[in-house]
């Protein structure tokens, strides 16, 4: 099979797990340059207030371009804290949430300096707690020639023709705003636990 090439995601959307189960190796992109606006620092959830961003704050760059290996994490609020409590209120009635906080509390104790390593351990975690056996890997260059690999560094962007959930699956909001499609990864986790792959 083969390899993937992705941007950084942080709490990836269901999208991007689709095309990593659809591919062999997985490769993230970490020379690009660091985009505001994207899934890079921001994922959506449902919430019994309808769909919510979370965005991790990142230390402002002196230059105008940055590579996302060298974007830094900002301790600016309390946004662990607020990323948390909106997790836990979003999915606290959701059936496999209690199985699976004790994994993803730690992300919201432990300060990471980079926004590449905490995006990266996410991903991970999502993949093992799936139970989706891929390896993964960092860009060790930028990667101009895609000819041989599928280039997907682009495909996964808010409102850019972003590839949508393949099935739906029960939501907690389900009754109330209907399927909400291509959120974060965790709904899909928290939502339906071991059965994850069965909808990518």
């Amino acid at each position: 099979m083969e390899t993937v090439l992705l941007s950084s995601a942080y709490l990836p959307p269901v999208s991007f797990f689709t095309a990593i189960n659809s591919g062999g190796d997985v490769l993230i992109e970490q020379y690009d340059n660091y985009c505001k606006q994207t899934y890079r620092n921001r994922c959506l959830i449902a919430t019994a207030g309808g769909v919510q961003t979370l965005t991790v704050p990142i230390v402002k760059s002196t230059s105008p371009k940055q590579l996302m290996k060298d974007v830094r994490i900002s301790d600016h609020g309390e946004w662990r804290h607020q990323h948390w409590n909106a997790l836990e209120s979003a999915y606290m009635n959701s059936p496999f949430f209690m199985y699976y906080q004790d994994d993803f509390r730690p992300f919201y104790e432990k300060k990471y300096e980079f926004l590449i390593d905490f995006n990266t351990e996410l991903t991970l975690l999502i993949l093992k707690l799936a139970g989706i056996d891929k390896p993964v890997r960092l860009t060790e260059s930028y990667i101009r020639n895609t000819d041989d690999i599928p280039d997907l560094r682009y495909l996964i962007e808010p409102g850019k023709n972003e590839p949508q959930t393949p099935k739906e699956y029960w939501q907690v909001f389900k009754q109330k705003y209907g399927f909400i499609g291509n959120l974060s990864a965790v709904d899909l986790l928290f939502n339906m636990g071991p059965e994850f792959p069965l909808f990518l």
